[in-house]
């Protein structure tokens, strides 16, 4: 079955980097686009970064020019390079998969989902 484990979260100061991972398995082919996203508590989920399966990214305003998506295809495996953090950038963090041809911000058209990894940055 369709398994998205993400890893390589954890705690940070403010101006650090992490990079976060998520293996895919369970899927024969590359899916259209993978996303990452983020919920803090109280929060709604949000969108982070979203990849294609041309490798075309896009960002959200808030991460953007410091968030930085890549993929390997070969190993199956979606990144997320985070630099220069915020504290305003802790929250659990979700890698998700759509099998749908699109790749837009709406939650609800992801079909499969990670359990998430945290990420806590500090001042």
């Amino acid at each position: 079955q369709v398994q998205l484990v993400e890893s390589g979260g954890g705690s940070a100061q403010a101006g650090g980097s992490l990079k976060l991972s998520c293996v895919v398995s369970g899927l024969t082919y590359s899916t259209p686009c993978m996303g990452w996203f983020r919920q803090a508590p109280v929060k709604e989920r949000e969108g982070v970064a979203l990849i294609d399966n041309d490798f075309s990214e896009r960002y959200a305003d808030s991460v953007k020019g410091r968030f930085t998506i890549s993929k390997d295809n070969n190993k199956h495996t979606l990144y997320l390079e985070m630099d220069n953090l915020k504290p305003e950038d802790s929250a659990m963090y979700y890698c998700a998969d759509n099998l749908v041809p699109s790749c837009g911000w709406y939650t609800q058209a992801y079909n499969y989902w990670g359990q998430g990894t945290q990420v806590t940055v500090s001042s």
